[in-house]
């Protein structure tokens, strides 16, 4: 009986001594738990946009005068030498030597500008030629797998840039040929003498085939020379002008490429970036807060007919892929900590957090490059706070 008391007696005190043990040991703290994983990541810097038709004229009064009601509405359509305004000359002009000398000159100047856009033009047409060829070329070697697809893709993009400036170098030279019409115009009107027969009406014509932007001078009524009367464009020819800031803007280069998003659509539209602008200027945010701003033009890459229904000024967002890899080993840049002046994680380990210290590379705002230290697979604790230590007992929630 003695024998039996005493075992009884040990059993209730390894018991309780147990009871205690686990009553005062720390509990597992739930964590969620992720794994290190090989996945595409791309960096980007994001900003608001705006769209604008690329090629804008300005149709403006080639003489002062009695300006026609114009009866064009914004969204006609107009032809290349189309009559979109009428004007009658003052008489007075012809009577002014001072008039008539500055007309000469306009004149001269008009015709050096003519002679300096069809030079554009054809260098423009010769570089789209060749760009033309190297595609070709990039497109055999690319069959015959000797060039990567990102090479491909690049004369792509070289060929399709090279056409855009073809096509806008012709259309500046063609403004530039009514520029010289118009020149001409306003000289004949001060060449007139007293008694000369009533003057005609002055035929203001379009330089372009394109579509009316904004009427700007729509009403009968004085008009003086070089007063905007029609703003013409091609809504077809669209870019997109974005405001960065300058610590950003440093990052994007012509050639980078560009996600258009939140614009109306399904999916996201690509761009390429065509040019950066080599000055700042200063703008006050929504906060009142002074910042120094970089303005980026992009190209729409994607098909016409994906954004036919964009318009001139649509909003759009904007996403420069400043980085990108297909195979990167990342994690959550939530779980990331500092520790002694670099970076480390908590790996969950046989129920325990371990530190462990790592090289990090790129990020995007939600995921990091891991670059040593880490391996596929190696389970991470997500959102470590002060309840976890190195050692600490976790347990995934």
């Amino acid at each position: 009986m003695q024998l039996r008391a005493r075992i009884g007696i040990t059993l209730l005190a390894v018991a309780i001594a147990g009871g205690l043990a686990l009553g005062f040991m720390p509990r597992a703290v739930p964590v969620d738990i992720v794994e290190a994983a090989k996945a595409p990541l791309q960096v980007t810097v994001e900003e608001e946009g705006k769209t604008r038709v690329r090629d804008r004229y300005v149709i403006s009064a080639p003489v002062s005068g009695q300006a026609r009601r114009i009866a064009l509405r914004v969204g006609d359509q107009v032809q290349a030498g189309q009559v979109v305004a009428l004007i009658e000359p003052l008489r007075s002009s012809a009577l002014d030597p001072r008039s008539h000398a500055q007309a000469a000159a306009a004149v001269h100047s008009a015709e050096a500008a003519l002679a300096a856009a069809r030079a554009n033009a054809k260098a423009a047409a010769s570089a789209a030629t060749l760009a033309r060829q190297e595609l070709a070329r990039a497109e055999s070697l690319r069959a015959s797998n000797f060039i990567s697809p990102q090479g491909l893709d690049k004369a792509r993009t070289d060929a399709d840039r090279s056409l855009a400036v073809k096509t806008a170098a012709e259309h500046e030279a063609t403004a530039a040929q009514f520029e010289v019409e118009r020149a001409r115009a306003a000289l004949a009107s001060t060449s007139r003498r007293p008694g000369d027969k009533a003057a005609d009406t002055l035929d203001v014509r379009t330089p372009v085939a394109a579509a009316v932007l904004k009427v700007l001078h729509e009403s009968e009524g004085t008009v003086q020379a070089g007063s905007p009367l029609l703003e013409v464009g091609d809504p077809a020819s669209l870019e997109v002008e974005v405001e960065v800031l300058s610590s950003q803007a440093v990052k994007i280069r012509p050639g980078t490429k560009v996600l258009f998003d939140r614009w109306g659509g399904d999916k996201a539209l690509d761009g390429i970036v065509r040019v950066v602008e080599p000055t700042g200027y200063t703008k006050v945010s929504a906060l009142g807060v002074e910042e120094q701003r970089v303005r980026v033009i992009a190209d729409l890459a994607s098909p016409r007919a994906e954004w036919q229904q964009i318009g001139d000024g649509y909003r759009v967002e904007a996403r420069f892929v400043v980085w990108e890899e297909d195979d990167v080993l990342q994690i959550p840049a939530s779980a990331l900590f500092r520790h002694d002046g670099g970076w480390a994680v908590f790996v969950a380990s046989e129920g325990r957090a371990r530190l462990r210290a790592i090289r990090t590379g790129q990020r995007n705002g939600l995921r990091v490059q891991v670059l040593a230290d880490l391996q596929a697979g190696d389970r991470i604790i997500a959102h470590p706070d002060d309840k976890i230590a190195d050692g600490t007992r976790v347990k995934p929630r």
